[in-house]
């Protein structure tokens, strides 16, 4: 236990030598002592700005930060993020909501932070709704999307750890004025529903410090392999070749080039060049078939993988709001209604809702406030009874 220990904080000091190498550690409000670091902790904190929309004032501060995450590996790293804290003139400890985006592309200009101070995020109008409440708000760009490396998109434990780390680090950055016991709730949709569900089963576990009053997560992608069979030559077939790009960057050794043909090899560095917008259309329709000279989801390899990221093998020890369109053409409602089954199986506290004849964009948009509303009844102390 003691070598084990040894070993971690040798990492971790690895992790802030690291951060040196590559310019973080000379900006403002660079972590201590690197035998003292771990996860949450704030390797570089700089004044940044928050906008919905270009120019649009939202009486907000906010923070572009590097913090230390853990990979899906168990290995230390480094992930970005922005803490945006409401000017309100309110005193005493305030909630603070970790946020997770859905897909944005997995080039490093398409990060959250990338975009809010030019109003072009596009979720940062569902969050300046929770800032209006008055409670703060961390965001993650995850692993690798903004910082060094592939972005690890749909790799569910690296999500996970990045969503609880962001909370960790916005009650660490002094500047926010946040207390260290604040009510902290989780919230996320499509990507983000996962990397939100993946936190809500690991806070027991990763972060128990944390002081959790509940997670809101929809459009949840639970099982990435029915996920990628039902976008398979779909509208969201370039969700499909994305995700295998994020697991192949946390698990190199599933080695996907060896499975590209020459259109997937330049499909690939296309979606690493661009954001989701231009590669959904770039990738409209296509094929596994078409981008491979064999298909990496039939290997054993590829599907432990894979099934690694799935949801539902351990009970959230917090409440759960969970929600799903019956029509989303994305992500399909039977994985979100399995998920509630497993959840509700291992005795969590689940509160399930269908939103009938809602597809993918649409069930953000309409839920985005009742899920809100369900959170400020877990701040308030309000119990949730759930519908198990």
């Amino acid at each position: 236990m003691h070598l084990r220990r040894h070993l971690r904080t040798k990492a971790w000091a690895a992790v802030a030598a690291l951060a040196v190498s590559l310019g973080f550690a000379g900006a403002a409000g660079a972590a201590g002592p690197a035998s003292a670091a771990g996860p949450g902790d704030i390797v570089t904190s700089s004044p940044t700005s928050f906008h919905p929309l270009p120019g649009q004032p939202t009486g907000t501060r906010a923070w572009h930060v590097t913090y230390r995450s853990t990979t899906a590996k168990g290995a230390p790293n480094v992930v970005s993020g922005t803490v945006i804290v409401p000017q309100d003139g309110r005193k005493g400890p305030r909630p603070l909501v970790t946020y997770a985006v859905g897909t944005v592309g997995i080039a490093d200009q398409c990060a959250p932070s990338a975009g809010f101070p030019y109003g072009t995020t596009a979720e940062a109008n569902l969050i300046q709704q929770l800032t209006l409440r008055g409670w703060a708000v961390a965001v993650t760009d995850y692993e690798g999307l903004g910082t060094p490396g592939d972005h690890t998109y749909t790799v569910g434990r690296a999500e996970g750890h990045a969503v609880l780390d962001a909370a960790r680090a916005a009650l660490r950055l002094p500047e926010a004025g946040l207390a260290e016991g604040s009510p902290v709730g989780i919230m996320g949709y499509s990507q983000g529903g996962q990397a939100a569900g993946w936190a809500a089963e690991l806070h027991a576990s990763y972060a128990p410090e944390l002081n959790l009053k509940g997670t809101a997560a929809g459009g949840v992608p639970a099982d990435l392999l029915k996920v990628a069979e039902f976008n398979d030559g779909g509208i969201g077939a370039g969700l499909v070749l994305m995700g295998a790009i994020g697991q192949n960057a946390a698990f190199p050794e599933l080695d996907l080039g060896s499975y590209l043909n020459g259109k997937g090899r330049q499909q690939v560095d296309f979606l690493k060049k661009h954001c989701v917008a231009v590669d959904a259309a770039a990738s409209l329709f296509k094929r596994i078939s078409d981008v491979t000279v064999r298909n990496p989801l039939n290997e054993a390899d590829w599907q432990r993988v894979l099934h690694a990221s799935d949801l539902g093998t351990r009970a959230p020890d917090r409440p759960v709001y969970l929600y799903h369109g019956t029509a989303d053409e994305l992500i399909p409602y039977a994985g979100a209604r399995q998920l509630r089954a497993d959840w509700c199986t291992k005795n969590a506290t689940v509160q399930w809702k269908a939103l009938p004849l809602a597809g993918h964009v649409t069930g953000v948009i309409a839920e985005s406030a009742p899920a809100a509303g369900w959170l400020a009844d877990r701040f308030a102390g309000r119990p949730a009874a759930g519908n198990c």
